[in-house]
């Protein structure tokens, strides 16, 4: 099996987590907030990677390096997934995912500024591009209040999300991926448990909501793993565009499921958004080539 193939197949399970992860983070949302959630997610990532850690021996590989880094990459993170989670209660799953597509872009956005790499007229471009199809799939939501909180929840977690990438690059520099995620589920489950204790009540899951949490968590660590060996494997100009196709994918599960509408505008704006990752990924592929 050719490494490109290999690196489907991990794409597949990659699909299948983050829709999972989506639909069961709506389930929960009915007894649970965002932070509480988080903070339950948290704990059941974290007590995973104790797990793995223990039992491969490699703690070794667990840095204190550059904590303050972490921090700041774990603080915006832990803000994007809040942001995301809500978004999932107020607006349709596919407009969540159109929305989160931008964040490539976002990255290709700021990463001159916090990493200091050279942003090419073409790529400003492709953020161009980007931009306009989050202004088609927003501007009928816009006159809802609730859709309206819900899409720039959504489009505001992208950018979170994209700050998380650039700094996550800066850290894979010197530090290894079980190293991140440790402090990526230790750090959120102190954040977690401060912004759902602020009000002095934690509501204990119940029921269904604990199998929910349980897959939240596994499903989010597998999401990750997963798209990190499809990248080991193959460029991200092979791997990206196999992720786009949680679009479509999302949008039937939110017709079947929840009898969400599949409006143009979203799949207009959702094409445009898909269309400028791809040429994005492809000149910086390009770039690093020569």
């Amino acid at each position: 099996m050719t490494p490109t193939a290999r690196a489907a197949i991990w794409m597949t399970g990659a699909i299948g987590s983050f829709s999972v992860m989506a639909m069961a983070g709506r389930a929960v949302s009915l007894q649970l907030d965002t932070f509480e959630l988080m903070m339950y997610r948290s704990a059941v990532g974290l007590s995973i990677m104790l797990a793995v850690l223990t039992v491969s021996r490699r703690w070794h590989m667990v840095s204190r390096q550059n904590l303050g880094l972490h921090f700041t990459r774990n603080l915006a993170h832990f803000a994007g997934q809040n942001l995301w989670f809500y978004a999932l209660t107020l607006i349709p799953l596919a407009q969540v995912f159109a929305l989160e597509f931008t964040s490539p872009l976002w990255v290709v956005f700021l990463a001159p500024m916090l990493l200091g790499e050279r942003l090419t007229m073409p790529q400003l471009l492709c953020v161009a591009s980007g931009f306009v199809g989050i202004l088609i799939i927003t501007a009928s939501a816009l006159s809802e209040p609730s859709a309206s909180t819900g899409t720039m929840s959504a489009a505001a977690s992208a950018i979170c999300f994209a700050l998380t990438a650039v700094f996550t690059r800066k850290l894979t520099r010197t530090q290894s991926t079980l190293s991140i995620l440790f402090w990526l589920t230790s750090m959120q489950l102190g954040l977690g448990l401060i912004c759902a204790g602020i009000d002095g009540s934690i509501a204990t899951p119940q029921g269904w909501s604990i199998l929910w949490l349980v897959i939240i968590g596994c499903a989010g660590l597998l999401a990750h793993t997963c798209l990190t060996q499809a990248l080991s494997l193959a460029p991200a100009s092979v791997v990206i565009p196999i992720d786009f196709t949680r679009l479509p994918l999302i949008a039937l599960a939110g017709a079947i499921f929840y009898d969400e509408p599949i409006g143009f505008a979203l799949i207009v704006g959702g094409l445009i958004i898909i269309a400028a990752n791809i040429v994005s990924i492809r000149i910086s592929e390009s770039k690093r080539a020569t």
